[in-house]
């Protein structure tokens, strides 16, 4: 998931979109190592574990989860397990164009 999450992070640069990895590994220092190794060039939280606040809120229960969420936080998107990346794109672009639309 990680290029592809790369090339999401060029892709949408100058228009209203981020991502933000929430990581459980147990090491924060085996996190920090693999998030250099693979070039995680986005916000990126280590929580130490898979019962965090974040999960909670979110109802994660397996992992990966990818949420898609709006600008009011609200969970457009949920996918268990790394989603389709044109399925991922076609989501990112509908509420792109939805957000952009209602800023006009």
């Amino acid at each position: 998931m990680i290029p592809h999450e790369r090339s999401l992070v060029e892709k949408y640069k100058d228009r209203p979109f981020a991502i933000l990895g929430v990581n459980t590994d147990t090491s924060k220092s085996d996190y920090a190592k693999k998030a250099e190794e693979q070039k995680v060039t986005w916000r990126s939280a280590w929580t130490g574990s898979t019962n965090n606040a974040i999960s909670r809120q979110f109802k994660v229960k397996s992992y990966p989860t990818v949420l898609l969420l709006d600008g009011t936080g609200k969970v457009r998107e949920k996918w268990l397990g790394a989603p389709p990346p044109k399925a991922l794109e076609r989501a990112i672009e509908e509420l792109l164009a939805e957000l952009e639309q209602a800023a006009k």
